[in-house]
């Protein structure tokens, strides 16, 4: 499958995290340290370093992460040539994010921060596998529009950004206005509902003026339109080409201008949620990159999100990823 994509490219801009994954068997930590479960709180350096050395001795897993990094990382996995920019600081956590990056095959251009690498600190309760973020965001931060080099972004068809960059309206607005400028198919990812209410103005703006492609969850749907589920994709569907509204088990639905697909999702033994919309981003954006019909680009990112909820954290493993192309193969009809 690796050949499919290799004319087309991709460039995800986004905040370089590294998740600290952990599972535990009650909530005692969070009601610990005040995090609400099923939040995601911004904490400051300190805060996070006391929640990491609470969880250090309980198999704490580390992974690369970042909502835009993940998507990239799904892309490259499919043979997309694929870009990242970021920024890290100059630690331990910042080399394995570099690493990780590389082994997927991501061309990354990671610049060096003064402060110590964002990270993600995610504690999963059971029985449910509910989670709970911790973030810090650290180096991530202070990636600017001075930052960015026209030069780097071109040989790529695409550009995809996170929503959670929206922190920096400028930086946004840069990065849109140079894939604008040269001709880029550009998607977004809204992130977080918060960061939809907080930035609604200036989202509605981008959106309308900038973007090719928007993902939504339903929280985030609602919070741009005010609005139903249905009714905001509606809303989004007028401001740009195409708009894409993932409801969890409850599938997704696109709509282009008149033509609307309900998407089913794909069937899965959810284990944790963590980069499900992200890897489903990675699927539809692959399918539209070959020129698939939009309902087939919706199936293809229904597969990729079903695999990675039956792991824990964002990295799809081998035998799924060999199972997702098999089964995205037989729904493209292609060979290898």
């Amino acid at each position: 499958m690796n050949n499919d994509a290799m004319g087309k490219s991709i460039l995800g801009i986004g905040n370089a995290l590294t998740d600290i994954l952990a599972v535990m068997p009650d909530d005692s930590i969070l009601k610990q340290f005040n995090l609400p479960k099923g939040s995601m709180q911004h904490v400051d350096a300190q805060a996070g370093n006391k929640i990491w050395d609470a969880i250090k001795d309980c198999g704490i897993k580390y992974v690369a992460g970042g909502s835009a990094a993940n998507t990239i990382s799904a892309t490259a996995i499919f043979g997309m040539k694929s870009g990242f920019i970021g920024k890290v600081g100059k630690d331990e956590i910042g080399s394995l994010f570099k690493s990780a990056q590389k082994q997927d095959g991501i061309d990354s251009k990671l610049l060096r921060g003064k402060a110590p690498s964002g990270r993600a600190v995610v504690i999963i309760t059971e029985p449910n596998y509910e989670r709970t973020f911790a973030t810090y965001l650290g180096a991530a931060l202070e990636l600017e529009p001075e930052n960015l080099n026209p030069e780097e972004f071109k040989g790529y068809d695409y550009l995809h950004l996170e929503g959670y960059l929206v922190q920096n309206q400028r930086l946004f607005r840069r990065a849109i206005e140079i894939g604008k400028e040269l001709g880029m198919t550009i998607s977004i990812d809204l992130a977080s509902y918060n960061v939809v209410e907080s930035n609604s103005a200036f989202l509605h703006d981008i959106i309308q003026n900038y973007v090719d492609i928007v993902f939504a969850n339903e929280t985030e749907a609602v919070a741009f339109a005010g609005k139903t589920p249905r009714e905001a994709l509606d809303e989004l569907a007028e401001l740009c080409p195409v708009a894409v509204v993932k409801m969890g088990k409850q599938g997704s639905m696109v709509l282009s201008g008149k033509d609307f697909f309900m998407i089913d999702p794909c069937e899965a033994l959810a284990t944790d949620a963590t980069g499900a919309g992200d890897l489903y981003a990675a699927g539809f954006l692959y399918a539209h990159s070959l020129g698939m019909p939009l309902d087939i680009c919706g199936k293809v990112g229904s597969i990729l999100a079903a695999k990675v909820v039956e792991v824990i954290g964002t990295k799809i493993d081998i035998p799924r990823w060999k199972e997702a192309k098999k089964e995205i193969r037989t729904l493209m009809n292609v060979t290898e």
